[in-house]
C-alpha cells in the first residue's frame, strides 16, 4: 500500500544525467509541452497536468506549471517553452551530475560534496545561496532545494537553462523554490 511519505527505492528510480543548461534526461530546455509528452511517452503512461499563472497586472500566463505526480516531476514553462524542472526527492528519476546523484540524498552530505567541488574551480564561479540557505551550483544550474519525507529532508533538486542565472530567485514562481 502506498504512504504519503513512502520514498521509491534508488533501484526502482530511472537514472538520468544531467546536462548543464541544455537539460535533464530526455528532456531539454526549449521543449514545447507536447515535445516534452513525447520524450516522456516511453517512460510514464501518466499524462502531464497543466496549470498556468499570471503575474499581477498581466493578462497573459506568465508561467505555466506542468506536473507528473506518479513519475515526481513538476515542469515550468515560460513563452510556452520548458523553463525549468523540479525532481521530487520521494519519486522522481535520479538525475546524476559528475557521477554524484542528486534526488533524494541527504542535504548536508551534498552540500558538502557542492562545497568539495566549488574548492576544486575558480573562486567564487561555482557555489551560491539562495534564500533560507539553500544551495545552488552556478555551473550545473541546479539548486539544491529540500523536501520532507515523514521527520527528515531529502533533497529536491529545481534545473534550470543558462538564462535563469541572470535573476534565479525570480526566474521561476516563489513554489518551484519551497520546501514541500
Amino acid at each position: 500500500m502506498f504512504k504519503w511519505w513512502d520514498v521509491l527505492p534508488e533501484d526502482e528510480r530511472q537514472r538520468w544525467t544531467l546536462n548543464p543548461f541544455v537539460g535533464v534526461g530526455p528532456l531539454r530546455f526549449g521543449m514545447s509541452a507536447g515535445e516534452l509528452s513525447e520524450a516522456l511517452s516511453g517512460l510514464t503512461t501518466e499524462s502531464q497536468r497543466h496549470t498556468s499563472r499570471r503575474s499581477e497586472g498581466n493578462a497573459v500566463p506568465a508561467v505555466a506549471e506542468g506536473v507528473y505526480q506518479e513519475f515526481g516531476l513538476k515542469l515550468y514553462y515560460r513563452k510556452e517553452r520548458l523553463a525549468g524542472v523540479v525532481v521530487d526527492a520521494l519519486r522522481g528519476p535520479q538525475v546524476l551530475a559528475d557521477g554524484m546523484p542528486l534526488v533524494g540524498r541527504i542535504p548536508s552530505v551534498l552540500e558538502q560534496w557542492m562545497i568539495d567541488r566549488a574548492e576544486a574551480r575558480e573562486p567564487g564561479a561555482e557555489l551560491s545561496y539562495m534564500d533560507a540557505g539553500v544551495p545552488g551550483s552556478d555551473t550545473l544550474g541546479v539548486v539544491i532545494d529540500v523536501q520532507r519525507a515523514g521527520d527528515h529532508l531529502l533533497t529536491r533538486p529545481v534545473f534550470v537553462p543558462l538564462e535563469a542565472m541572470d535573476d534565479l530567485p525570480h526566474f521561476l514562481p516563489r513554489e518551484a523554490w519551497s520546501v514541500c
